[in-house]
């Protein structure tokens, strides 16, 4: 694939902010916790990260909008597109020196995300995706998997911050599904599991309690690599509901008769 401009500039961004990811881990600075909630914690270099991010973007794109997980949305120039940023999807597991997080940046063009790159710099894995022209790790083309029988999947999900007062916790879900499947993981990167949906590592994936920023990219990654995705009653899905369900399609449906159980 040749990169356009925006998906050139996206993986120079992640890249970037990646390096100093490795550079820092295991000495990542003070950490801080969102509203009080010692599961939901910010590293200083999620914070330096974001900003290596933006800045390298704005660079080329100075008239575009952002939404990022830690500094929140930029202040709208009504230009169109919108670079939405998790710059480290995976803070708990980069806190512990657990080597599964990534850098996330998607870009919204009116609403709809056109472009996606997921960097996970500690396998050195950059995958990317623009709409209708396919999904690719490291330069070559991917696609999810052919498994048709739940029975046979590996499938993966996460559990959301406030698990402790939330009343739809997601355990429910995941007890049924580890029943039904051969496997169920759980990897600390909403990102991550997309990704990895798309090139056929995890058969399907399922979250509650999800922000924009977690699946943008991951999301348009999935879904041009062959998923299909839903919320949990099987309407259309957007980066902005807190549900999602992405599977390679042949299971699909097995997954939202479970869902529904739930």
């Amino acid at each position: 694939m040749r990169d356009s401009i925006y998906i050139k500039v996206a993986k120079e961004a992640a890249q970037k902010a990646g390096k100093y990811m490795i550079k820092r881990m295991g000495n990542y600075g003070r950490v801080s916790y969102k509203s009080n909630n010692t599961i939901n914690l910010v590293t200083e270099v999620d914070k330096k990260s974001e900003e290596i991010i933006i800045k390298h973007i704005r660079r080329s794109f100075p008239e575009h909008d952002f939404l990022a997980e830690e500094s929140g949305a930029s202040r709208s120039k009504r230009s169109g597109y919108k670079w939405i940023i998790d710059p480290i999807d995976g803070t708990t597991n980069y806190a512990h020196s657990l080597g599964i997080f990534c850098a996330s940046i998607g870009l919204e063009k009116n609403g709809q995300v056109i472009a996606g790159v997921v960097h996970d710099p500690s396998r050195d894995e950059l995958f990317c995706a623009e709409k209708n022209k396919g999904a690719y790790l490291n330069n070559k083309r991917i696609h999810v998997s052919a498994v048709n029988n739940i029975s046979e999947s590996m499938l993966v999900t996460g559990f959301a911050y406030n698990i402790k007062e939330a009343k739809y916790t997601n355990i429910e879900n995941f007890k049924n599904f580890l029943l039904a499947s051969q496997a169920v993981r759980r990897l600390g990167s909403a990102a991550i599991d997309l990704c990895y949906v798309a090139c056929g590592r995890f058969d399907g994936f399922w979250e509650v309690g999800l922000n924009p920023w977690d699946t943008a990219a991951g999301s348009l990654i999935a879904e041009e690599a062959g998923a299909e995705l839903a919320d949990f009653k099987g309407s259309k899905y957007s980066i902005y509901d807190k549900q999602i369900l992405a599977s390679n399609g042949k299971i699909h449906k097995q997954m939202l008769k479970i869902l529904k159980k739930g």
